[in-house]
């Protein structure tokens, strides 16, 4: 990384009024564009599925981290020690996401991996289980 560079990551987490006010640097139209832009992002976030989530998401991170990194490039050293600083703590400040569950749920805000192995049961919540062979049927009814 070049000196001066700033590395940037969490952007996401930034909520996206602050984060155009950041990239706006007093300018209320590019403030504007931003806001634009990153609500039409969010958009193809959430409507994406699967696989093609994973790449919006990878091709998105890389859209934003080159228009940061385009910003700070073409300030002054001052200014973008400035705005570099004003970024992080944005980014630092902002809160993560916001989970809620009810009375006998769960929120999780990441990954949850369960697997069963070696003839087990496996769950996030089970009620009564019960491992083995199954009973035998009964005879036929007709």
């Amino acid at each position: 990384m070049a000196q001066g560079a700033v590395r940037v990551e969490g952007v996401a987490r930034a909520p996206p009024v602050a984060f155009a006010h950041w990239f706006g640097r007093g300018d209320a139209r590019r403030e504007q564009a931003k806001v634009e832009r990153l609500d039409q992002s969010a958009g193809e976030l959430q409507t994406a599925e699967g696989d093609a989530a994973q790449r919006a998401f990878i091709r998105l991170e890389a859209a934003w981290q080159t228009r940061i990194e385009t910003l700070l490039e073409g300030m002054d050293e001052a200014e973008r020690t400035l705005a570099a600083d004003q970024l992080r703590t944005l980014l630092t400040h902002s809160p993560g996401p916001k989970l809620a569950a009810g009375d006998g749920s769960v929120a999780v805000g990441g990954t949850v991996h369960i697997q069963a192995d070696n003839s087990s049961a496996a769950a996030w919540s089970m009620g009564d289980v019960t491992l083995g062979n199954p009973s035998q049927p009964g005879p036929r009814q007709d």
